[in-house]
């Protein structure tokens, strides 16, 4: 078992107070902190190496692009891609389903073809698919829940029929903090020969993944949910449809040849890479995966299904709490009786402790439970239990706070 407390000397931002508290800080589904690897590296490669990659034969270039490869090819071990030209550079989860919606729908989709997607999904993987439906007229199918707010599988198997050209299913809730059977997901759509996208962003902070396994055709992820910087994210797609796909956008890096009669286009990965590329934060999200490498995706799975373990039990305790779903990944989202979000969510603050409150970028699913948001607490490798007997003695006092209003 890791050391959370030996774990948090690295992180520089934990070190400070907010309104003269400790910072508590439990909202890493949102953003996770850095730890100082990661900040030595940015910094290494702008005062070190930094120039444009791929593009000169001098030492600093050839140097900034060894490193930018040598991150795709830590992408690529980390989630298990069989090539490393699978790995395309984004900037993040929502570019990444962007990119397999506009270039995928433009090569593959037609008015009348259908898309499943789930009730469950954040924005990012919800309104991409109703601009590509708006667009050219496919139709969106919407896997529903079952009673205890998990995904229904036996609906989803009766909703495939000859139109179905695609799944795009999250791994896991960033609300619910329910990780859903991706495997089995796929596997059924595989039988009907529907390529599958399977929304990774809170997934692969978490639990180990392995695409060639599940056998997904995209996977995407953020870097900034697994302590890299932000804007920079992944896309991984098979060969074969990212060999398929049009080009996301024109111009350097993505082109082979350039004529005013035609334009023919670079191999992968580049050609969904066009103009210069956020190498920096490319090395830096190497830096971070190789990090987590290092310590074992397993050992932060199990420090964190303890600490949700332990908050489920400590969060039940406290009168008129609802939490929902069956939370099994690192984040829980709960309302306390009848006290606003963003009330609690206020007031929590006041003692240094941050949480997110709201509709977590997740609409449809909020309407779904029937309610105005949630709070959430969500955890990483850095938290520990006293942070949450924190966060119960804080939502304690909040609560005895109303009652005398």
């Amino acid at each position: 078992m890791l050391n959370p407390q030996e774990i948090r000397k690295e992180f520089p931002i934990l070190t400070q107070k907010v309104y003269g508290k400790p910072l508590v800080y439990l909202d890493n589904a949102a953003t996770t902190q850095k730890p100082q690897c990661v900040i030595d590296a940015i910094a290494n490669a702008y005062c070190t190496i930094n120039s444009n990659v791929h593009r000169g034969v001098h030492h600093l270039s050839q140097v900034a692009t060894e490193e930018f490869e040598k991150a795709r090819r830590t992408v690529q071990k980390f989630i298990g891609a069989a090539h490393s030209h699978e790995i395309i550079f984004t900037r993040g989860t929502t570019e990444s389903i962007n990119l397999v919606a506009t270039s995928f729908g433009n090569t593959f989709l037609k008015k009348g073809d259908k898309v499943i997607i789930s009730t469950m999904e954040h924005h990012s993987n919800i309104v991409p698919w109703q601009m590509l439906r708006d667009r050219i007229g496919i139709e969106l199918c919407i896997v529903p829940l079952t009673a205890d707010e998990s995904l229904d599988i036996e609906a989803y198997k009766q909703m495939f029929d000859e139109q179905t050209r695609l799944v795009s299913i999250t791994h896991v809730s960033n609300v619910l903090g329910v990780t859903n059977p991706v495997k089995d997901i796929i596997d059924i759509a595989h039988s009907h020969n529907v390529p599958v996208l399977i929304d990774g962003a809170q997934s692969s902070p978490h639990i180990k993944v392995d695409v060639q396994e599940l056998d997904a055709d995209f996977f995407v992820m953020s870097g900034h949910k697994v302590y890299a910087p932000t804007g920079i994210g992944v896309l991984y797609g098979k060969e074969k449809w990212l060999n398929a796909m049009q080009p996301y956008h024109g111009g350097g890096e993505m082109i082979q040849t350039v004529r005013f009669e035609k334009t023919t286009y670079n191999e992968l990965p580049y050609k969904f890479e066009a103009g210069t590329p956020d190498y920096v934060g490319a090395i830096a999200l190497g830096t971070a995966l190789e990090w987590v490498m290092e310590i074992g995706i397993e050992n932060i799975a199990a420090h964190e299904h303890s600490l949700t373990q332990y908050a489920l039990e400590k969060l039940q305790e406290i009168p008129q709490m609802r939490i929902f779903g069956k939370p099994d990944g690192a984040a829980i989202s709960f309302l306390v009786g009848d006290i606003h979000p963003a009330d609690l969510g206020t007031i929590l603050d006041h003692l240094g402790i941050a949480i997110r409150t709201g509709h977590h970028c997740a609409q449809p699913l909020i309407d779904h439970l029937g309610i105005p948001g949630t709070i959430r607490a969500s955890f990483a490798v850095y938290n520990t239990r006293e942070e949450i007997d924190a966060l119960v003695a804080g939502i304690n006092r909040a609560v005895k706070m109303f009652d005398r209003c």
